[in-house]
Order: C-alpha cells, then sequence, then structure tokens
C-alpha cells in the first residue's frame, strides 16, 4: 500500500516511538516509575516515547499545535491542525510486561480527525486511517465485523479505576449488557479497543470518560473501517467530551439501546424513596 506523506509522517514516528517503547518494555522491572496520581502511572518510558513523538512531528510540520498527554496543550502557528498524541495507552498493561499497548497518534484538521494511527510494537501490529481512504492493519485493508445480533457480539468497554470515572455507571451499564452480548473484555488500552472493531475483532466498545488522546486516532480507524462512531447517547462523537460507542450499523443501535436502558434503570436508582405514609390508626 502506498501511503501519503501524511502518513509516512504519522507512521515513522510512531515506529520510532516504539522502537523506545520496546526496549524498556523489556527491561520493565528496572523503569524507574512515579505516580501522578492514584493509580495513575507516569514511567521514564512514556516520557522518552512522548519527546520522540514530538520531536519527529515538530521537525515534519513545525507550525503545527499539539494535545499530548503530558505536554497537554502546545500551541501552534497554524492553528487548523493539530496533533493529538498518546505515546503511551495502556501504561499499567505495559508497567505489568502485559503486551496490550500502544502509540495513538491522530490529526486534527478544523476540529475533525482526519488521520489516524495505532502502533502496539509488542505485537508489531500497525493500525493507519486517513478519511477517505479506508483502514488497514500492517498495510491490510481491514473493516468491522458484519455481525447484526447483539446476542452473538463481543464488546470491548474500560473499566473505571481507582480515583477515577463514575463506578456506578458503569456497573449498571456492565450488568445490562452481560445479559444481552456473548460477551464483554477489558483490554487496558482505547485505542486499542478501536483498533480491534475496525479490525472485526470486537464487535463494538463503549466508554465514559475517556480522554481524547486516547480515542481520537481510533476513532478515524473504525469510520473508515465501515462503521459508526458516536457518543453513549447517539449523538455526534466529539473526542474531547471522552464518551464513545461505535460497532457496525446493525450492533451500533442495539449496543445504544441497551445503554440507554442502563442510564434509566441508574436514574431511578438515585431517585430518593417515597416519604413513609403517616400512621394516622385511631
Amino acid at each position: 500500500m502506498a501511503r501519503s506523506a501524511l502518513m509516512n509522517v504519522m507512521t515513522q514516528a510512531a515506529m520510532k516511538a516504539g522502537r523506545s517503547l520496546t526496549r524498556d518494555f523489556g527491561e520493565v522491572q528496572n523503569l524507574q516509575v512515579s505516580m501522578k496520581g492514584p493509580a495513575d502511572f507516569v514511567s521514564q518510558a512514556d516520557r522518552k516515547a512522548e519527546e520522540v513523538v514530538f520531536q519527529e512531528l515538530s521537525r515534519a510540520r513545525p507550525d503545527w499545535g499539539f494535545l499530548m498527554e503530558e505536554r497537554g496543550t502546545v500551541e501552534g502557528k497554524d492553528s487548523q491542525h493539530r496533533w493529538i498524541v498518546d505515546p503511551l495507552d495502556g501504561t499499567t498493561n505495559f508497567l505489568h510486561g502485559i503486551p496490550m499497548f500502544a502509540i495513538s497518534i491522530a490529526l486534527e484538521r478544523d476540529g475533525q480527525i482526519v488521520a489516524g494511527v495505532v502502533f502496539n510494537p509488542a505485537l508489531d501490529e500497525l493500525y493507519t486511517a486517513e478519511k477517505g481512504g479506508g483502514a488497514f492493519l500492517n498495510d491490510r485493508r481491514i473493516r468491522v465485523a458484519a455481525r447484526q445480533k447483539l446476542h452473538e457480539c463481543v464488546l470491548a468497554t474500560g473499566i473505571p479505576f481507582l480515583g477515577h470515572g463514575d463506578h456506578a455507571r458503569f456497573l449498571f451499564e456492565a450488568r445490562q449488557l452481560m445479559g444481552e452480548t456473548a460477551g464483554l473484555r477489558r483490554m487496558g488500552a482505547a485505542s486499542l479497543d478501536l483498533a480491534y472493531v475496525a479490525a472485526g475483532r470486537f464487535d463494538g466498545y463503549w466508554e465514559t470518560g475517556v480522554q481524547p488522546w486516547d480515542i481520537a486516532a481510533g476513532s478515524i480507524l473504525v469510520r473508515e473501517a465501515g462503521g459508526f462512531v458516536t457518543d453513549t447517547d447517539g449523538a455526534k462523537f466529539d473526542a474531547v467530551q471522552g464518551d464513545i460507542a461505535c460497532a457496525n450499523e446493525f450492533v451500533h443501535k442495539g449496543l445504544l439501546a441497551e445503554l440507554k436502558k442502563a442510564k434509566t434503570a441508574l436514574r431511578a436508582s438515585r431517585q430518593p424513596a417515597p416519604a413513609a405514609a403517616a400512621d394516622v390508626t385511631p
């Protein structure tokens, strides 16, 4: 597959960062790890990979801005373009020696995600997509799964962890969907969840409260693989808002319907109990 100049820039940055992560992954027990919040680890590997991506993309497109996990927002002279980068999605997996982590790079143009790369260096899997150009895994065209019945589907999601997310909401959603699907999976890396939906490995994915750098690149992978991407209410997807639901057309409808049921049940559970009737016994 012949890649565009833009995709070459993105893939080269991801693969160079991947080589850095692979070296550190082989010595994961020796990494110096610091804490930046409850159960939210930042490693030397994370920072090194981000620096590699930052330098590579800045060299190729010096006027474009960034939204990055560690650096935050870096304004560019060109206000139309912004890179959205997670140099190590799946940090906890990485630190535990689990080979499910990725570099995620997306390009936002005028507020729309127009290109994305997700690279898992441990498995040597490179997912790429450009708007209107289709989605690919290691240069092979990929499509979302064709299943139409929710009870035949395996869905991916993220589970809120210590100090993060709405645990009650997740439990209601998981309870609702466990009874309607063939299974739920939690990979620990949103970018790979989305890449797996694009490749037809998962039939769908939903999550709330996700960071934009975790889902921006994956969202265009799913769209270019023929999938539907919205927020969990079925409204227009916005990576910055951090709510996402995606699948093929049929499964997407079913997923949204079950999430709506879970939302209704959660709302009812949070209503105050009615006051007891007054005792009017003479």
